[in-house]
């Protein structure tokens, strides 16, 4: 947590910028109203090596597992999975020493890199080429898994009791291995490691059973936490049961860049990728009127539905019955028919979480995991949203929208009946743990 500064000065305005989009956006605010910037230590954090010898070290020194290269050895047919589009994984860093390392081990290996949509739209040929390179989208060969069209294979039961249906090209390799990067998950606790599995590669029915409204409600199935979260428990078991050999990982700063990587074990690596993690974003708290949040800027917050995660964070420091105050560009529009039909149609935020409850675990509907913590958001408190969707899309989804986040502090304010309202900003929603 980054308090205020200047505060000498009653009345002194300070300037402060979010991220949206590939850009910035920013606000001007009297530093006596501001509680708190919730910042991340992540993005202050200085590594000694460069992106690329981070990842090459951590390769180097395998967490729980042998190197790569003793992986691949005398295997014919290697996956190798990776994010997309909508994650900001630094895959043209990763890849390249990750499949170096499967050809030092078995060079005449036959290698797809499999991108993990889980059940995101699926990602575009320029798309593609800005997150993995013209060299090795001319060179590999890459395939987009389909969570509804990709020929799949039912493996068998999860924990919970769902069938764990993935990517025939997954089950059928000799070696799996995934790229990827750990951040904060608002109801699977990180993302990364066993989630390029599931869902990264899954069938849409298996995503919506795990995802069902009794496991979404839990209480720890929260940003941070692993231990006791149903989600989690399915998800490392179908990876293991699919076989995730290797992984490497990265974490992230603002700009995108590498500043720690691990390798190795989908648990054990991961693990310790987390803890780095948590020791460098977990931010206490500061209670406010008003809580100003982003989804980090491009990639995340392209689509309003992403912009929940953004928003989750606010939740969490907010006044109940305060104003959280969203900006995210939303070039994309909603981002989920199902997710924006849901609050279209239904104004009854009561009866909406009401009948997810009630709605069976298999029968959960496309993106009800959404809406149903969106839902929670919105009866915590009011939502201010500063994007480039159609105003009438955002007031359909239950928020009000503003043109700036300047104008939205003003509408806040009117809203509370409190013209000197408290402030506490969150710079990055997503890349910070408020707990």
């Amino acid at each position: 947590m980054h308090p205020p500064q200047g505060h000498a000065t009653l009345g002194a305005m300070k300037t402060i910028s979010l991220p949206y989009g590939q850009g910035q956006i920013s606000f001007d605010i009297d530093e006596s109203r501001l509680a708190a910037e919730l910042i991340s230590q992540m993005h202050h954090y200085k590594a000694d090596l460069s992106q690329e010898e981070l990842v090459r070290a951590a390769l180097e020194h395998p967490i729980g597992s042998p190197p790569l290269h003793v992986l691949a050895a005398g295997k014919k047919k290697v996956v190798l999975i990776a994010s997309d589009h909508t994650r900001p994984v630094p895959s043209k860093i990763i890849l390249p020493p990750m499949l170096a390392e499967i050809r030092r081990g078995s060079p005449e290996a036959e290698i797809t890199i499999l991108v993990a949509t889980g059940c995101h739209r699926l990602s575009t040929q320029e798309e593609l080429e800005a997150k993995l390179g013209q060299e090795i989208m001319g060179r590999e060969k890459v395939l987009v898994h389909d969570c509804d069209k990709s020929e799949t294979v039912n493996i068998g039961k999860l924990p919970s009791g769902g069938d764990m249906i993935i990517n025939r090209l997954a089950i059928e390799a000799d070696l799996l291995v995934a790229e990827g990067f750990i951040e904060p998950h608002f109801f699977a606790g990180f993302s990364g490691g066993r989630k390029s599995v599931f869902p990264g590669v899954t069938s849409r029915k298996t995503v919506v059973y795990n995802h069902n409204a009794e496991f979404i409600a839990h209480p720890h199935a929260r940003t941070g936490i692993i231990e006791g979260n149903p989600i989690h428990t399915d998800m490392i078991y179908a990876a293991r049961a699919a076989g995730l050999a290797f992984i490497c990982n990265v974490v992230i700063n603002s700009d995108k860049e590498v500043i720690y990587a691990v390798a190795g074990d989908c648990e054990e690596a991961h693990r310790v990728g987390r803890d780095f993690l948590l020791s460098k974003c977990q931010v206490n708290p500061v209670p406010a009127d008003i809580v100003i949040s982003t989804n980090g800027g491009y990639p995340l917050d392209q689509n309003i539905y992403q912009a929940v995660k953004g928003m989750t964070a606010a939740e969490a420091t907010v006044h109940k019955g305060g104003v959280i105050i969203m900006a995210a560009r939303c070039n994309d529009g909603h981002g989920g028919e199902e997710f924006y039909k849901t609050f279209a149609e239904e104004k009854d935020l009561n009866r909406m979480l009401d009948t997810f409850m009630k709605t069976p675990r298999e029968l959960t509907r496309v993106d009800q995991w959404q809406s149903q913590i969106f839902a929670r958001v919105l009866q915590h408190s009011k939502v201010i949203f500063v994007s480039d969707a159609d105003p009438k899309m955002v007031e359909e989804l239950h928020m009000i929208s503003a043109p700036s986040v300047q104008e939205a502090l003003v509408m806040a304010e009117k809203m509370l009946a409190k013209p000197q309202a408290t402030v506490t900003v969150i710079p990055d929603g997503v890349s910070v743990i408020v707990a």
